[in-house]
């Protein structure tokens, strides 16, 4: 089994990852949509966090990046990036969403050299907005951002034009598509549902509204 079917299988079962076509999640942003993924929850157990870490390093192998920093996303990414940097026995640092009102006024904390190489993760990509801040404020802090890494991606195709956009490859342990297939062999996620599913990702910010819903 692939990482990226063990995570999805995991998930599925604690719940870190929930699917209801029929009684949709709200989101944050007040949309609401069929699925909802919340994975804080894969904190609570070692092996999860190892799971991870080693879907990570296995997406870093991939795509043959070279990393001398990793830097996580506050705050979901960053016990995930920590879980990382320590399998790699390379620096860690954090993003802040908006930088500090005190202090040093730092969004970066931790040290950062000047043209080191880092690798931005994320814990989830949706539109790809946060991650993309993060990118920026290494990007202007003077790290060099080729790549950045997620345990879980909507698969939107917005986030995709955003990061193009920016010159950052997007990489994801688990991508929509498997989490599909996942769901319908071990959830018994009826087809009906995928179907929904599969139109949803492709408009999803109109889909509850077509819905009626």
């Amino acid at each position: 089994m692939t990482s990226a079917e063990n995570i999805a299988q995991v998930a599925l079962e604690i719940g870190a990852i929930q699917i209801n076509a029929r009684e949709p999640f709200t989101w944050a942003s007040g949309y609401k949509m069929p699925i909802y993924n919340d994975n804080r929850l894969l904190l609570g157990n070692a092996e999860h966090r190892a799971l991870i870490a080693k879907g990570f390093q296995d997406l870093l192998k991939k795509c043959a990046a070279e990393v001398e920093v990793i830097a996580g996303t506050a705050t979901a990414g960053i016990p995930h990036a920590t879980t990382l940097a320590d399998l790699l026995q390379i620096p860690l640092v954090y993003v802040r969403s908006t930088a500090k009102s005190h202090g040093m006024g730092n969004k970066i904390e931790g040290i950062l050299k000047q043209n080191q190489r880092v690798l931005v993760i994320e814990d989830l990509v949706s539109t790809g907005a946060s991650a993309i801040n993060a990118v920026a404020a290494v990007r202007e802090a003077g790290g060099i951002v080729e790549h950045c890494c997620s345990i879980f991606s909507y698969g939107f195709p917005e986030a995709t034009e955003k990061f193009k956009s920016i010159s950052c490859q997007i990489h994801s342990i688990l991508i929509f598509s498997e989490l599909l297939q996942v769901a319908q062999s071990t959830q018994n996620l009826p087809q009906n549902d995928i179907e929904t599913l599969r139109s949803w990702q492709e408009a999803p910010f109109k889909w509850a509204e077509n819905k009626g819903l």
